[in-house]
């Protein structure tokens, strides 16, 4: 299932904001922290990047990026696995040069998360409007 929203923003500061593990914790309600494993990646994720996320509330857990597209036109996709499974998917479409819309795949065994990713959406649409 998706949980979508349309922000006035172009595409790829949205994109920028989903890449960008030092701006999760600004955005994810769930997200307290990250690490990136290795060097040389910064602080941006890419195809098989992998480190640990802290919960707001638990342990460090491993993630690894299983799927990422980045398009030339700001939008992209990715998906992760945090303990092995399957956890959300982004996306960043764009919906013309100033609007786009960012969604999260929600795994139907997790159907309830799509609460968390609606708050998600909200905050990730106030910092990138300010409002």
């Amino acid at each position: 299932m998706w949980v979508t929203r349309t922000i006035d923003v172009p595409a790829g500061r949205a994109w920028e904001l989903l890449v960008d593990v030092d701006r999760w914790p600004g955005w994810g309600p769930s997200v307290a922290a990250v690490e990136l494993d290795g060097s040389g990646s910064g602080r941006r994720i890419g195809a098989g990047t992998t480190g640990r996320v802290r919960a707001t509330v638990g342990p460090w857990v491993p993630f690894r990026i299983t799927a990422f597209d980045e398009q030339d036109d700001g939008a992209g996709q990715w998906a992760w696995r945090v303990l092995g499974v399957p956890a959300t998917g982004h996306q960043v479409e764009a919906l013309g040069p100033e609007r786009c819309r960012v969604g999260f795949a929600v795994p139907v065994w997790a159907a309830p998360y799509a609460v968390v990713c609606t708050l998600a959406l909200r905050r990730i649409d106030g910092l990138l409007t300010g409002t």
